[in-house]
């Protein structure tokens, strides 16, 4: 049914912006109550709450738990006791934060930018090193200034260590592997874009950590067939792998299919691999679930149908850019998996008869990628209405698909997380209204480029009240009046695009970070109607942690020392063509912004600054 548009004497959201208020008395959570409760009784009522019943009421929050042990006393303690987990963001703090919390058994170092060797030997020489006793995964991620020395002390400190991740360090190399090797119950590990590591390095992990089950070794440029052999003949629990972009051949895969229990296996990008190494697996692997041989160019249809004719329970299958279109055998072999749930065949020429055919015979799928195909029409889109339970449709670059294949998607499948329809310029406001209709399960919408969507499909979108990310960049038709609507009722809101989007400005942010006070990424870059009002506004999102800044011509240092000051989560900054600025917003960025790990759009000179502060907290951090 075509939507009614509004009269034209309709007020304004701005009219009635209170109606952020009663949307927040609508949704007052558990937590809520016992915020208002604690005013107007005496913090002892909580101590005749059990510590049992106290925990239960923490394990139904997703979210606000910083609020939760602010409530009284009785709550700080439930809450320090139970928790589990920690990311820390000033090693400054550590200690204090691991002796108010000591049960933690995963530790999060990997937005602390000043771990190296003499701050491990610190931590562990400072205080009892009991803390690490407990510690069962430890993120290390892009910790470059992390020696072997330091690796080495923190692997053995922590004895129940089972997950490790190390990926983008860029320093990591076979000395640091064999740090890592000395982790003998070692389960997981990620070494993703450890370009250092060669298969002796490898072979050293193999060797000492053969209980592993989880292993990714994707952009290890430097290991190659010899290393991946040695691993499968030492580490034969191995459930999940991932070599992509290795310069791995057939006879690596050949090794592979020894491993009885692998479920998933990654293979993006291995171009020296090709169908006979894909029949290797054919008869190996014989509990594999999940496999990816997304831009693999030399793999054709019979290579991936080998795959499938001998593993009937595979649940994910990813082609993507991978096959130039799918062949009759290979859409016929999918009927035989009755377990299928997700496909991705991104790049991949299709037709109506292709789609029919998995629309009607899987039934399980929850997940189909279709980005970038060619061939997809209206037609085909209805034929997938046969797959009742998808969540995840990536529709991104199908510009025939329009609101006729929108509308039958968005009534046929109400489960519906995750939506992309970017560069879809025929989508329009009328399937937009289905969608904030039928989908109110919608979590994830992406509307990049898309020229049809304005501010009354901005209205109904509104609807869909657990939206987590929406992406509008490029959408030139929406404006303040559009962006309330979100705002009025999407509180949920984390990861909002509005690149280039021209005719946004303070007032839409004003009512942005009144009613979106979750935000965590933010995108205004080019949205040139923004000024330092408006960016006093974006101060109030405390959550704030990647703001994107750059082409505004009309901030200057003063918006951005309000966004410094209040936005102390704020780590990834980019000021690009930001031409207003001056010395002034530097130095607030210096001193406030603490936890920033990437400015972008800054002068040598103006780096000095940046410089300058941070060896004077790490030099207050030494002493």
């Amino acid at each position: 049914m075509k939507p009614t548009k509004p009269r034209r004497n309709s007020p304004s959201p701005f009219s009635s912006l209170s109606h952020l208020n009663q949307t927040k008395l609508k949704n007052l959570n558990i937590l809520s109550f016992l915020c208002c409760f604690n005013l107007m009784l005496s913090e002892s009522v909580f101590c005749h709450l059990t510590e049992d019943l106290l925990i239960r009421v923490l394990d139904k929050l997703d979210s606000d738990r910083k609020s939760f042990r602010l409530v009284c006393k009785e709550f700080l303690r439930v809450e320090s006791t139970t928790r589990k987990t920690i990311r820390i963001l000033r090693i400054e703090f550590l200690l204090n934060l691991l002796q108010k919390y000591q049960n933690i058994e995963s530790l999060d170092l990997s937005v602390c930018p000043w771990i190296e060797d003499g701050a491990v030997s610190t931590l562990l020489n400072h205080w009892s090193s009991s803390w690490t006793l407990g510690i069962k995964r430890l993120i290390l991620s892009r910790v470059t200034g992390l020696g072997y020395v330091g690796l080495e002390m923190l692997i053995k400190a922590c004895p129940l260590l089972e997950a490790v991740d190390v990926s983008h360090c860029w320093g990591f190399g076979d000395r640091e592997a064999a740090a890592l090797s000395c982790g003998g119950k070692l389960k997981e590990i990620n070494m993703d874009k450890c370009l250092g590591v060669t298969d002796i390095g490898l072979a050293k992990i193999a060797v000492g950590c053969s209980k592993l089950e989880k292993l990714s070794l994707k952009w290890c440029l430097e290991i190659s067939d010899l290393g991946i052999d040695l691993l499968s003949k030492k580490c034969f629990d191995l459930n999940f792998l991932d070599v992509s972009y290795l310069k791995v051949t057939n006879e690596s895969l050949r090794s592979i299919a020894s491993l009885l229990k692998l479920e998933v296996f990654i293979m993006v990008g291995c171009y020296l691999v090709d169908d006979a190494g894909l029949q290797f697996l054919e008869k190996g692997c014989p509990l594999l679930k999940a496999i990816d041989v997304s831009r693999c160019n030399c793999v054709s249809p019979s290579g991936l149908l080998s795959v499938i004719s001998g593993h009937e329970g595979l649940e994910q299958i990813n082609a993507g850019h991978c096959l130039s279109e799918l062949s009759a055998p290979l859409t016929n072999g999918l009927k035989n998996l009755k377990h299928l749930s997700v496909i991705r065949i991104d790049g991949v020429r299709v037709s109506d008869f292709i789609l029919q055919i998995i629309g009607s015979n899987c039934k399980s799928l929850v997940e189909l990628g279709l980005s970038k195909c060619i061939g997809v029409t209206n037609m085909g889109i209805m034929q997938v209405v046969g797959c009742c339970n998808l969540t995840t449709l990536d529709l991104t670059c199908c510009r025939f698909v329009t609101d006729a294949a929108i509308s039958t998607i968005a009534n046929s499948c109400p489960n519906l997380a995750c939506l992309k329809l970017e560069s879809c310029d025929m989508v329009t406001e009328i399937g937009l209204y289905q969608i904030g209709s039928s989908c109110l399960m919608l979590e994830e919408l992406d509307l990049t480029d898309c020229s049809g969507v304005n501010d009354i499909a901005l209205k109904y979108l509104s609807r869909c009240s657990k939206l987590v990310r929406l992406k509008l960049g490029l959408c030139t038709n929406i404006s303040d009046i559009g962006l309330a609507h979100i705002a009025c009722n999407c509180p949920k809101l984390t990861e909002l695009d509005l690149y280039r989007c021209v005719r946004i400005g303070d007032d839409g942010l004003a009512a942005l970070t009144t009613g979106c006070n979750k935000l965590a990424m933010l995108n205004l870059a080019y949205c040139n109607r923004i000024t330092d009002a408006g960016l006093k506004c974006i101060s109030n999102l405390g959550e704030l942690s990647d703001f994107e800044l750059r082409g505004l011509s009309n901030i200057t240092s003063i918006g951005i020392k309000a966004v410094a000051v209040s936005c102390k989560r704020l780590a990834n900054l980019d000021l690009k063509h930001c031409e207003k600025l001056d010395d002034t917003g530097f130095r607030a960025l210096a001193f406030y912004s603490q936890n920033l790990l990437q400015v972008s759009g800054i002068s040598f000179t103006r780096l000095h600054l940046l410089k300058e502060k941070y060896v004077q907290q790490s030099s207050s951090y030494k002493n």
